[in-house]
């Protein structure tokens, strides 16, 4: 299977500018890029589209570039977008730009020019905008400009579209222009958000260079209910920095897809082999209830993002919501996993003190009343860091503390509550 078919495939073509980029792409070496603008100290789950379709063009003998928006990050992209950006500052543009690059090469081999990543900031630094309007801008016509979507969405709004950002659309176009002189680059691509903006490159190539280039794009990658793949129920971005997303928070993300969409997400956001997800999706099919699909999309992307040490401390993580070993981790990891379980604060006046297990259970809140929580021991539904508490006369006392001064309770299956002690 060639590139574009593997592309097509997976999901990631919606889009294409000439019918003779599936031919161009099985018969020749080409250079490609996609453009990521620093909005955020770490890329997101929503960049995670077009980092594939560049990992993918490497791996088929391909070379991606990555082109850091230094300077359109200055300025921001309206397209996909309701209302303006916050305009950021040179500092954190530049600190954002170091974190995104760490991320990227989770995905990419940056060694000996196999890929390639550039700053824009580079060439448009010390251009001087009368020249740029001159040499650029009159190759642009207002009335294709107003016609592109993006910029149309935006017109018909409440807020309008500034000079700053309708003029997104040339700087973007210059890109390809540079990339195509300095790095011989003929392909662009990107989400469908992107298509006015690539093929607005590709006829200032034309124009200024008398060449073709080309250009894809993918669809906009929705779950079932037709949320923005990223989001989780909160409306808040799954980050690719443990920091801002822990590596537990992120597996389980994956974890949690339904089954009529899972199929699609392995093809897009792993690597594993299509023929062996059409082995998953007869899983699927045959034995929902295994989640099967599920597991193995949330290890791999986990595993990816994160490397095989983030992944398993999500995979140790997320066994211990289902009753497994907790003593392994560490304070951080616990309060993550049970972040949204009841917690309570107990005096360590209370450990080590004969039968205690039964004040525990009543000063927490996690039972009401002595004689409820004798009943529930004696029937075998209360569990100490996930251990069944076998005689109501059982003392809890520092060595069964947790790393930070924590506890595990359990009632049956998963009525979980967290004891700090102070």
């Amino acid at each position: 299977m060639n590139l574009f078919e593997e592309l097509e495939a997976r999901g990631f073509i919606e889009n294409k500018t000439s019918d003779a980029i599936p031919k161009l792409l099985a018969e020749e070496k080409v250079t490609c890029y996609d453009g990521f603008d620093p909005t955020a100290d770490s890329l997101h789950v929503g960049n995670l589209v077009g980092i594939m379709t560049l990992a993918h063009y490497q791996r088929h003998g391909h070379i991606p570039i990555v082109l850091m928006g230094g300077a359109t990050g200055m300025i921001g992209d309206p397209s996909g977008r309701s209302k303006e950006r916050v305009l950021l500052t040179n500092e954190t543009i530049e600190s954002h730009l170091e974190s995104q690059f760490v991320q990227f090469k989770r995905f990419l081999d940056f060694d000996g020019g196999a890929a390639k990543v550039v700053n824009n900031a580079d060439w448009f630094r010390d251009m001087r905008f009368i020249d740029f309007l001159r040499d650029v801008g009159k190759h642009f016509r207002l009335g294709e400009m107003l016609a592109k979507e993006s910029v149309k969405s935006r017109m018909q709004g409440e807020t309008g579209i500034s000079f700053t950002e309708f003029s997104y659309m040339l700087l973007q176009s210059y890109d390809f222009l540079h990339l195509f002189d300095a790095e011989k680059c003929t392909f662009q691509v990107g989400g469908s958000d992107q298509w006015g903006n690539i093929t607005a490159g590709i006829e200032l190539i034309r124009k200024l260079r008398g060449k073709t280039a080309y250009g894809h794009v993918s669809p906009l990658i929705t779950d079932s209910t037709g949320q923005k793949l990223g989001k989780t129920s909160e409306g808040e971005n799954v980050w690719l920095d443990p920091a801002k997303t822990s590596p537990y928070r992120f597996y389980q993300y994956w974890f949690n897809q339904p089954d009529s969409d899972v199929i699609r997400l392995i093809k897009l956001f792993t690597f594993i082999p299509l023929d062996e997800i059409e082995g998953l999706a007869e899983e699927t099919r045959d034995a929902p209830h295994a989640r099967a699909a599920q597991k193995r999309l949330a290890r791999e992307v986990t595993a990816i993002v994160h490397g095989e040490e983030g992944c398993e401390s999500a995979l140790r993580a997320t066994d211990a919501i289902f009753g497994g070993d907790v003593t392994g981790l560490d304070r951080a990891i616990l309060e993550d996993v049970f972040a949204d379980v009841p917690s309570s604060s107990l005096s360590r006046g209370l450990l080590g003190k004969k039968g205690n297990v039964i004040d525990l259970l009543v000063e927490s809140g996690a039972v009401k009343g002595r004689g409820a929580a004798r009943r529930l021991i004696d029937g075998g539904g209360i569990y100490i860091n996930n251990r069944r508490v076998e005689s109501a006369d059982r003392t809890v006392g520092g060595e069964d503390l947790l790393e930070g001064g924590t506890l595990v309770v359990r009632q049956g299956k998963k009525n979980y509550r967290l004891l700090r002690f102070e």
